[in-house]
């Protein structure tokens, strides 16, 4: 299919929710060794209530059903959230709306969820924390600042503006916070763009990953990679991620408190 077409279709693809099954064949990316969900799994069997950050279409977390008898879900992406809402309402999952909150506050009572999950979605560690009861868990499998990165260089663009952000950033947040970090992993996963068309679509869902990109101003670069990919050379990438899962522990912050009022 020539440049044109492709790019037109990139830009007029329907896209909603956190549906990536339109990538299928043509951004192939490597899953993380462990299994996100199945490390979920164990732990929503012994929680009576959950929250989950984030959650998109509510597409990942419907598929973990059966859930906590009080499992709510956050969303901060307007367009998602009426979907959501129509996807996990039958499921009994109330979604909060927080597309109006600017500092990452959540719309809840010190400790009411036994468990926290985020799943690609930014947090406060400090917020995280208020929300859990002492001893509860959060889990987060998170995308990293080295994400993709080579997309960017193809392209001539910045590098990610968020690359510090990393496995050993993120255990040092949370320690801070009071959390005691009980399991930690972190890897570079192969992935292969096959064609144009896909890059342009990733980059206008993920407009993050090269800010302020524009088809007009990028267009040599993107045709120079559209012949690379034509002759037979699809793009290579590394996604990055890493996981972590903590649990909050009353006694750090009361020994922080405590030391802080001497």
């Amino acid at each position: 299919m020539g440049y044109e077409c492709l790019i037109w279709q990139a830009d007029q693809i329907p896209f909603e929710g956190w549906d990536f099954g339109v990538f299928r064949g043509r951004f192939v990316e490597t899953e993380p060794s462990w299994e996100f969900s199945k490390l979920l799994r164990n732990r929503i069997r012994h929680s009576s209530s959950m929250l989950d950050l984030g959650t998109g279409g509510g597409e990942f977390l419907s598929s973990l059903a059966p859930l906590p008898p009080q499992t709510v879900a956050t969303e901060a992406y307007e367009p998602n959230v009426p979907i959501a809402r129509r996807r996990l309402a039958p499921l009994g999952v109330r979604v909060f709306d927080t597309t109006e909150s600017s500092d990452e506050a959540l719309p809840f009572t010190d400790g009411t969820f036994d468990l926290v999950v985020s799943r690609h979605e930014s947090y406060a560690p400090s917020e995280v924390r208020r929300v859990l009861v002492s001893g509860g868990t959060f889990v987060t499998q998170q995308v990293g600042g080295r994400d993709l990165e080579e997309l960017n260089h193809a392209l001539g663009a910045p590098p990610p503006t968020y690359r510090q952000w990393n496995l050993a950033a993120a255990t040092d947040e949370l320690e801070q916070a009071g959390f005691e970090v009980l399991e930690w992993r972190e890897e570079l996963l192969p992935g292969t763009f096959y064609d144009i068309g896909a890059v342009v679509l990733y980059l206008r869902i993920i407009p993050w990953q090269i800010p302020g990109f524009d088809l007009a101003g990028y267009d040599q670069t993107l045709r120079s990679l559209h012949a690379m990919m034509e002759s037979g050379t699809p793009l290579k990438v590394n996604g990055h991620r890493f996981l972590v899962i903590a649990r909050s522990t009353s006694d750090v912050m009361a020994g922080k408190q405590e030391k802080e009022c001497r």
